[in-house]
């Protein structure tokens, strides 16, 4: 491995962290369930956050005009899309902008439209504020997931819809939509005058030589009939600093939204914020870096499961493995890799529990010793 992975190849010992991620199970599982990886963050991360401790004052924080300004760059720079600082709108966390804007723009009973299986939020936002959720399948089509047109078109078509949410690049399963999917998409929202909240939180993390482009990019149209929801926190591994951000082109669209989460959603702290900068201004590097890594622990992936009765579709984006073992015929596959010492995510979270989730944004070696431990327990029980 070259010298400038080395970061990426230290084991560091989150036992003593109160980690999420590394609490769930017991000590002989690896966990590789939710999206959080297991690197140390770049030193200009670090770096910023120890200059910001050392003064001492940690009172209320608004948002700094350098992160708007790095925001900017960053989404031009990487996306040739130009944003009115007056778009953005600085948040906590995603998730909750994700359950509010289903609130603030739909009622009870109404219809809110979502390609699935996905990250479990976007069916959950739905369903835990009594709304109908309109799931549309996703299929493979040409070795990638792309959802099924003609249930997106009759679930668009509902009178009852108001909402589509969009998980773009798609988690799981990786699908980085191209410009003319995604203005298909945008064909149907258009049609039947439908709101679209697009969360693009992986959207940084393509691993293939695609673009991502946002989907409020595509036209006049999408930018006033979307809200798109991104984050540094997949990317630069802060997620527990609390740091994401809307964009949302419409006066009145933004108007309701800031009004209802107005003593609900409090403002991003001072640390989100400067980390938020630091990764902004000075992350490329690191982040370059990264990419470079998780595409050898994609591949490494790729090349175990292909050699298993396992099955996987290659993986346009994020470091989130959608494995297949609908041929092992088992009851609770979950239970299968938890039991070989591998915590994965249960399919079924997402919308097939024939399914699990494996987070390969680890040092290598630890991403060995799991497909290693899978490998022996599908010998174990005389699946190879």
């Amino acid at each position: 491995m070259d010298v400038a992975f080395s970061v990426f190849d230290t084991l560091i010992d989150r036992s003593d962290m109160s980690s999420d991620k590394w609490s769930k199970y017991p000590e002989n599982v690896i966990p590789m369930w939710v999206a959080d990886m297991d690197f140390d963050s770049p030193d200009c991360i670090k770096e910023a956050l120890n200059q910001r401790v050392s003064k001492g004052v940690y009172g209320y924080t608004h948002t700094p005009k350098s992160l708007v300004k790095a925001i900017q760059s960053h989404l031009s720079t990487r996306y040739g899309w130009g944003v009115s600082a007056a778009h953005l709108v600085h948040l906590p966390g995603l998730v909750c902008a994700l359950h509010l804007s289903v609130r603030v723009f739909s009622n009870e009973g109404d219809g809110i439209v979502v390609p699935g299986p996905v990250y479990y939020h976007l069916t959950k936002a739905p369903l835990t504020s009594g709304r109908d959720l309109l799931n549309v399948d996703m299929v493979i089509e040409g070795g990638r997931w792309v959802p099924d047109m003609v249930q997106f078109e009759a679930a668009c078509a509902n009178p009852k819809s108001k909402m589509v949410l969009l998980c773009n690049p798609h988690n799981p399963g990786g699908t980085v939509y191209t410009k003319a999917e995604l203005l298909s998409i945008h064909a149907l929202a258009k049609k039947y005058d439908l709101l679209v909240v697009s969360d693009e939180i992986h959207c940084d993390l393509i691993l293939d030589d695609l673009p991502h482009v946002p989907f409020a990019s595509l036209n006049k149209d999408a930018a006033n009939r979307t809200i798109t929801l991104m984050a540094p926190s997949k990317t630069f591994n802060i997620a527990g600093l609390g740091y994401a951000f809307a964009v949302i082109g419409n006066a009145e669209l933004r108007q309701a939204f800031n009004k209802e989460r107005a003593g609900l959603i409090p403002s991003p702290n001072m640390f989100g914020l400067t980390a938020a900068i630091a990764a902004y201004e000075e992350g490329q590097e690191w982040h370059d870096e990264l990419l470079v890594y998780l595409k050898r622990n994609r591949d490494l992936v790729a090349e175990r499961i292909a050699a298993t009765p396992l099955k996987m579709l290659h993986l346009e984006a994020t470091y989130l493995a959608w494995i297949d073992a609908s041929a092992l015929s088992l009851d609770n596959p979950y239970q299968f890799f938890v039991d070989a010492g591998v915590g994965v995510s249960d399919g079924k979270d997402f919308g097939n529990p024939n399914y699990v989730r494996l987070n390969f944004g680890c040092p290598q070696s630890i991403l060995d010793q799991a497909m290693t431990r899978i490998e022996e327990a599908l010998i174990k029980h005389k699946f190879m």
